[in-house]
């Protein structure tokens, strides 16, 4: 949606309105087309998605990224108030982060709700679950050694 915004905004600027607005660089590389980067210039890649197999670790990485989504959105509002299509579109996506940040927050509680409440963080409940952590004293399963 981002990008289709930045088209709308963007497809039928001059060349003299494209240099005076900042936007000479990406055209020499883009045109007017769309390429997904921050704001930064950094390009989208998809190794900034985390996955660990640890669903504790995972929901955290994914209500971390949501925050992180709610205040990009946030800054671009501060910035588009004059335009209030631009606006409006961009105040439903910050609305959409703040309820994804919602069902990780559930998904998380479930996921700690059916683990040993003092254990959290002490084992893979994913690879470990009902295993001994290698000590033979079963460590991951009460969440404190006995050696």
């Amino acid at each position: 949606m981002i990008c289709t915004i930045v088209h709308q905004l963007t497809r039928n600027l001059t060349v003299k309105q494209i240099k005076e607005q900042g936007f000479a660089d990406y055209y020499v590389d883009h045109t007017t087309g769309l390429w997904p980067q921050a704001a930064s210039g950094v390009p989208f890649s998809a190794a900034t998605f985390q996955s660990t197999g640890d669903p504790i670790a995972d929901l955290m990485e994914d209500l971390a990224a949501e925050q992180k989504a709610r205040i990009t959105y946030d800054n671009i509002l501060r910035l588009v108030k004059d335009d209030p299509d631009v606006y409006d579109a961009i105040k439903f996506l910050r609305a959409r982060e703040i309820v994804h940040f919602q069902r990780f927050g559930e998904g998380l509680r479930i996921v700690q709700d059916h683990l040993n409440s003092r254990n959290f963080y002490a084992f893979n409940p994913a690879f470990d679950k009902g295993g001994n952590n290698g000590c033979g004293n079963g460590c991951a399963r009460n969440g404190r050694c006995r050696r």
